[in-house]
């Protein structure tokens, strides 16, 4: 039996995206094998995260939070076209985007896929206020080629439709079912070049 004080870590890990018990329980023992300097530095920086950060207010990308504006870098860029918006599901998606250095718009990150099984926590309302107070001329939906993916695309369309601003897809240079976060820049690459 675990003492108690490893029961919790477990659990706690185990809330994380995608971490099961076991996974959960690896990262356990992993943390007691390292010195307690380690251990500290892991919990000071998981302790001041919410501190050393801030969150677009029109992207809803996490940034400096040194930074001064309430925009984050790409979003403040004054080169950036203003007249294309790449909407993603998560913060992991626009980064592997925007290294491919293809893609010169600006982002939306919708903060997840419409889940068909429990309430969708989305930012559709948010998105269409973006889209209501801006010039797109055109959106690319980049969802990932999955189930919730394709649900969260065809939810963005239904509900930007009646803005008549053209709306694409990436192209399907990327496999179904896969990640974006996981793509390499060449097949992103490609999937822009692609999109319809």
């Amino acid at each position: 039996m675990y003492s108690q004080s490893i029961k919790k870590l477990i659990s706690l890990f185990s809330k994380l995206p995608t971490v099961g018990p076991r996974t959960a329980a690896r990262f356990v023992f992993y943390l007691v094998k390292l010195s307690q300097e380690e251990i500290d530095e892991l919990a000071d920086s998981i302790k001041n995260i919410k501190r050393d950060i801030k969150i677009c207010s029109s992207c809803f990308k996490t940034f400096d939070a040194s930074e001064k504006s309430n925009l984050c870098p790409i979003c403040s860029n004054n080169g950036r076209n203003k007249e294309l918006l790449c909407v993603v599901e998560k913060e992991p998606d626009l980064i592997t985007i925007e290294n491919t250095k293809t893609y010169k718009g600006l982002y939306f990150i919708l903060g997840g896929t419409v889940n068909l099984k429990k309430d969708n926590e989305i930012r559709i309302e948010e998105l269409k206020k973006k889209i209501e107070n801006s010039n797109f001329k055109e959106i690319i939906i980049a969802t990932n080629p999955t189930t919730e993916g394709e649900a969260t695309a065809l939810l963005i369309e239904r509900t930007l439709a009646p803005y008549n601003i053209t709306m694409t897809r990436l192209g399907r240079g990327l496999p179904v079912g896969g990640e974006l976060e996981y793509a390499d820049s060449e097949t992103l690459e490609s999937a822009f070049k692609g999109r319809k």
